[in-house]
């Protein structure tokens, strides 16, 4: 049996590290990656939902509406956009999108005289299951207590008036003035409503449309470090331009074939949702499949993007693992935005899979047409022209 040679084990350590520092994307991507991971698991997967954008309509000035619009405010749950009038407007400030839930507070909900509970309804964006989820038990508790301390002031009252009235009555044999009065009708002041304009969304439900565009741009980009870096590292690809082909041939067939794949990916996918868990479209089909080729197309880019100038599939590797991995956090995936730092949210806006996952839900959960989402489509067509035209013009045939 041979002595282990300490001197050339050494040696092959200084033969590693060396390569690792020749590599600057790879050495960059071993330092930077853990970094963000576990930034992103800290702030995203342990935060709490916060600044959950509402909107409130008030249609009552009063002492009893400033205290109820300072708890909302004082709350870092809510993040008021805007005091409106119009109950109808709020709804449809919820159903285009621009906040998650209306609160509306009657137009009685001055008048503590009144022996009827306040209706206060709440419109949700039922479609954010994750957001509902947390809303509607917080807004029901704070409304419940804002009606505890409306009941006392009516006792209060009642109990003062009591006094007034015996005390007028004097020598008159009678019995208490509050008796007969039903104490558990004034301690419920506030009756409660929530209108859950997209139905109940169960957590698989708003799940399943952003697994999907996640799924595809997983595929999407890990297959073109396969089908172009992987190539070029075995000489595949050198073999390939040594016969009368242009480069723009070898890219679109590249593009075409990935293309199919990932789409045929992500309809199985979808089938086994709808199958498995009893999935429901509520928009157009066709739409939702649209966008899953644009998405994948979109990703197909951005790995002919990152392929063009590099060697090795690893290298690739190791480049495209600190844009995709922080990408599945940021973007909404498994947990709402509102969970993150202001800055991921904001940095969550220019990750193309941000508008993936919103187009899909909005078709799939909503019911959203292309009138609906063509922000996001125009946007998604914005990142696919913007990765393929870099990854064309750089791309390096003689690597």
């Amino acid at each position: 049996m041979k002595k282990v040679e300490t001197k050339k084990i050494i040696w092959m350590i200084k033969k590693d590290l060396l390569v690792l520092w020749r590599h600057k994307p790879r050495l960059f991507s071993i330092f930077l990656f853990p970094i963000l991971m576990i930034a992103l698991f800290g702030y995203g997967m342990g935060g709490s939902i916060e600044n959950i954008p509402i909107v409130v309509v008030k249609q009552t000035d009063g002492q009893v509406t400033d205290a109820t619009l300072n708890a909302i405010k004082n709350s870092s749950l809510y993040d008021v956009k805007d005091i409106i009038g119009d109950p109808q407007r709020g709804r449809e400030m919820v159903e285009s999108g621009q906040v998650k839930a209306a609160i509306i507070l009657p137009p009685d909900y001055e008048d503590l005289n009144s022996s009827n509970s306040k209706s206060v309804v709440v419109y949700v964006d039922s479609s954010d299951q994750m957001a509902t989820s947390v809303l509607v038990p917080a807004t029901q508790a704070l409304f419940s207590q804002i009606s505890a301390e409306i009941g006392m002031e009516k006792l209060e009252a009642l109990q003062a008036q009591s006094t007034t009235l015996q005390v007028q009555s004097e020598g008159v044999q009678s019995s208490s003035g509050l008796s007969g009065i039903n104490f558990q009708n004034i301690m419920n002041s506030i009756n409660f409503q929530i209108n859950k304009i997209y139905g109940d969304i169960k957590y698989i439900d708003f799940l399943v449309p952003a697994i999907l565009a996640m799924t595809v741009m997983m595929g999407a980009m890990m297959s073109m470090g396969e089908s172009l870096a992987g190539e070029r590292e075995r000489g595949e690809l050198a073999r390939l331009f040594m016969t009368p082909t242009s480069v723009a041939t070898v890219v679109g067939g590249k593009i075409i074939s990935r293309l199919i794949i990932q789409t045929s990916t992500a309809m199985v996918l979808l089938a086994a949702a709808i199958v498995l868990f009893n999935i429901t479209i509520s928009g157009s089909m066709l739409l939702a499949i649209f966008l899953l080729i644009l998405t994948a197309l979109c990703f197909v880019g951005f790995g002919i993007m990152v392929s063009a100038r590099v060697s090795t599939q690893e290298d690739y590797i190791q480049m495209v693992m600190p844009f995709s991995m922080p990408m599945m956090f940021i973007s909404g995936v498994f947990y709402p935005l509102e969970t993150m730092p202001w800055i991921f949210q904001k940095i969550a806006y220019i990750a193309p899979l941000t508008y993936a996952n919103n187009a899909l839900r909005a078709v799939m959960l909503q019911g959203a047409g292309i009138g609906d989402i063509w922000i996001e489509v125009v946007v998604l067509l914005g990142f696919t022209v913007l990765f393929f035209a870099m990854g064309v013009t750089r791309f390096n045939r003689d690597i």
